[in-house]
């Protein structure tokens, strides 16, 4: 297994959540468990870490903790770039995309109470749908790279109360702006969805301020 596998296996397991902020990832155990040296291990690490995955720590590099300023300005970001994402999809959209976007809805709409990983990984995939939608690779690029930092954040916002089926209602209204081609409908249902989600990660960090 070479170092492009092992950062990609890494970064998924950090991006579903398996490695929770402060996991200490180290290259010896690493090692062992892919089968390699150490090098193609640290070749990987030292990606993940420039992407701000990982950080340094005590005993070495570890998963990044949460910075609850930086949180807020991701979805600050996303809130933007959501929207325009989510009017260019609309604008933009093959048959084929709209394929993918029914199939990843229905999926999660069959989902039967899903623990807090899984819903953020459904999560995920059906925003890169709606982003490969808008058939512009910078403001895919762009967005993918803001949604990394959001792994840091803990209890998904996916996870409060109804947040989960409403979610769900919220994605289905965005798919069916995309498939009418209504651009405005498309962009204020993503800016309305992400707003959501930052007012309901601002009153997870004033409890756990006030906790």
């Amino acid at each position: 297994m070479d170092h492009q596998s092992i950062y990609t296996r890494l970064k998924d397991e950090i991006l579903h959540g398996k490695h929770p902020p402060g996991t200490p990832l180290r290259e010896t155990s690493l090692a062992s468990r892919f089968g390699v040296s150490r090098t193609p291990v640290r070749e990987a690490l030292g990606r993940l870490q420039h992407e701000g995955l990982l950080e340094r720590g005590q005993r070495g590099l570890q998963v990044r903790r949460v910075d609850p300023e930086q949180i807020l300005q991701v979805y600050d970001m996303r809130i933007m770039l959501e929207e325009e994402a989510a009017r260019q999809a609309a604008a933009a959209r093959t048959e084929m995309d709209l394929v993918r976007l029914d199939s990843l809805l229905e999926r999660d709409r069959s989902l039967s109470a899903p623990d807090d990983a899984t819903r953020i990984a459904t999560n995920l995939e059906f925003h890169a749908a709606i982003w490969t939608a808008a058939h512009n690779p910078v403001l895919e690029d762009l967005l993918e790279r803001l949604s990394t930092h959001l792994v840091h954040a803990p209890t998904s916002t996916l996870s409060v109360g109804n947040r989960w089926p409403e979610s769900l209602d919220e994605h289905a209204g965005l798919v069916e702006a995309v498939r009418t081609r209504d651009t405005d409908n498309a962009g204020l249902h993503a800016k309305e969805h992400m707003t959501t989600a930052r007012n309901l990660r601002l009153e997870m960090f004033r409890h756990s301020a006030g906790g």
